[in-house]
């Protein structure tokens, strides 16, 4: 006889089979996933920008967070420059990915303005999605879209960063619009409310995705005054009206001892075939920073890889200390992985940007 008791049973070993059933296809999906195009093993082990022998200049103190791309026939980078008082953003070319000649600052601080008065980041320009292609800008209405953040306070990354946009027709000059996204705004969660850092557009069916990272506020003295970062996503349609994506954040710390248990940061996020790549960087409590990877069939639920793509290097090298904030680009069959080299302790530490790729050197 068939009694209440035994189809709640009944649907009880159904839900825990089907259940079964969603795990072993999540660890297929998983397994199928082939980190084999994402590597870079070998480094370059020099620096190829450094800091301006200008003490004037927007960059002397150091260069930091790369962003790599094609334009014209040759290769341009824009990277953000110290000066002491706070960041701005540099543009460099190249006709071989190694050496780099300044083209000047881009975007400078505004000291009439209350939120680029002492610093303005241009950390990405929308550009082509696909990981193994050239690696093109694209543009809207006849424009090139930038994405930039700034902390409102002098320093060094001082205060709770805004994210905004910017458009420009030739690279050298830009137009800044107003912050689209604020760690205060009302629909901020509390792992983005210390500040917002490092923003990737992609642009793909017919959806603007915001990438970035952020930080909750900094924690009691008592518990070593320190601060989280992770990854999150906003999504538009028209580049004004921004939703934050209410599972954030997307690629959260790791458990303690895990690569990234401090810092999951600093998205890179390009597409190969169907498949999303997130490029990111973790900061262990073991000190070090190493870039990372994640991928996923779509773009909210990322599975981080578990293996480190570039590695804080040995003492006395050019990133002993962090390897971290990637920009990748294919060129002559070849993944270009460009990273942040740390060497030293702050505030005497050497920061530059240095390079691996998918094939030896010769």
């Amino acid at each position: 006889m068939h009694t209440r008791r035994a189809f709640i049973h009944l649907s009880a070993a159904s839900a825990v089979a089907f259940c079964s059933l969603l795990r072993g296809l999540a660890r297929a999906q998983e397994s199928a996933l082939d980190e084999t195009p994402y590597l870079t093993p070998y480094k370059f082990g020099k620096l190829v920008l450094g800091k301006s022998e200008d003490e004037r200049a927007f960059d002397s103190k150091s260069v930091d967070c790369p962003f790599v791309f094609h334009h014209n026939g040759r290769f341009y980078m824009t990277y953000v420059g110290y000066d002491g008082m706070g960041y701005q953003t540099g543009l460099a070319s190249s006709d071989d990915l190694i050496h780099w000649e300044r083209r000047g600052c881009i975007l400078r601080r505004d000291p009439k303005s209350e939120i680029t008065r002492y610093n303005i980041a241009m950390n990405w320009i929308l550009r082509e999605n696909d990981l193994s292609g050239p690696g093109n800008l694209r543009r809207v209405e006849g424009e090139f879209l930038g994405a930039w953040h700034a902390y409102p306070e002098a320093g060094y990354e001082s205060g709770p960063a805004v994210i905004g946009l910017c458009r420009s027709r030739d690279l050298m000059h830009w137009e800044l619009e107003p912050p689209i996204l604020r760690a205060d705004d009302a629909d901020a969660a509390p792992w983005e409310q210390g500040g917002l850092y490092k923003p990737c557009l992609v642009h793909a069916d017919g959806v603007y995705y915001l990438f970035y990272n952020a930080k909750t506020r900094p924690n009691q003295h008592a518990q070593g005054g320190a601060w989280r970062e992770q990854t999150g996503v906003a999504t538009s349609k028209d580049l004004k009206h921004w939703t934050r994506y209410k599972g954030n954040p997307i690629i959260a710390n790791g458990p303690e001892g895990a690569w990234d248990d401090r810092f999951a940061s600093d998205p890179c996020v390009l597409l190969h075939g169907r498949e999303w790549a997130f490029f990111y960087y973790g900061l262990s409590s073991d000190g070090k920073a190493r870039d990372l990877l994640a991928l996923g069939r779509y773009p909210f639920h990322p599975r981080k890889v578990n293996r480190i793509l570039v590695d804080a290097g040995p003492p006395g090298s050019v990133d002993d200390d962090y390897a971290h904030k990637p920009s990748v680009i294919t060129a002559n069959g070849m993944l270009y992985h460009f990273y942040c080299a740390v060497s030293g302790k702050w505030p005497n530490d050497v920061r530059g940007i240095s390079v691996a790729r998918s094939k030896p050197w010769s």
